[in-house]
């Protein structure tokens, strides 16, 4: 019996557009060398326009996700506005802090649209967070994927050229990186919609490469 916790390996990708952000994972799960799953969910919708990708335990991934959504509706409903992206990553960001002697083993993007305009942000099992300004890779295969991050970005990319690379990076890391495979998941938030791209539409993006 496998316990999610345990269930490990990862590749997730942010890129910030001109008119948006685009967070892509792809969806295995491994186990040491063991292939635990092959649809594993690494975006989480967190807000009407914000996400959140994991790398890292999958458990405290889902823990996270749990708390953060709470307390982001909770805070519509105080204050009748959404929080700001900023917002969200500092409410992590503490939330992480306050576990530094049990840590919660996980890598995080945070992106979305918020009043202040698209925004990106990294952060770390002990809630240090750096605000991302073009593209940012997390998790076992963000080496490769930082290959053709840094070699591809443009500024002012639109959100559907930040959809391709993103596609096009995480299929080369998927190439090298045996804890990484498996389907494409991208997520596309811009001022009026947060748009999970068709899995059809990404297979043909990656039959071009």
């Amino acid at each position: 019996m496998t316990d999610d916790k345990y269930l490990k390996g990862t590749t997730t990708v942010g890129i910030v557009c001109n008119d948006g952000v685009v967070l892509a994972t792809e969806q295995r799960a491994t186990m040491g060398h063991f292939i635990a799953s092959k649809t594993a969910k690494k975006i989480y919708q967190v807000d009407d326009f914000a996400a959140m990708t994991t790398a890292g335990s999958v458990g405290d991934a889902q823990q996270i996700v749990r708390v953060i959504s709470v307390e982001s509706k909770l805070y519509k409903m105080r204050r009748k506005e959404p929080m700001t992206i900023k917002g969200l990553t500092t409410l992590l960001s503490n939330l992480l802090a306050g576990q530094r002697y049990y840590p919660l083993m996980v890598q995080l993007l945070i992106g979305g649209y918020d009043k202040n305009g698209p925004a990106l942000y990294s952060l770390d099992a002990l809630g240090g967070n750096i605000e991302e300004k073009d593209a940012v890779s997390t998790g076992s295969g963000s080496p490769i994927a930082y290959g053709v991050l840094e070699d591809r970005f443009k500024e002012n990319m639109t959100t559907e050229e930040g959809a391709e690379l993103a596609v096009r990076a995480l299929h080369n890391a998927m190439k090298r990186d045996s804890a990484s495979g498996e389907n494409i998941d991208v997520v596309v938030i811009n001022k009026d919609k947060y748009t999970r791209l068709d899995m059809e539409d990404v297979k043909k993006m990656r039959e071009e490469f």
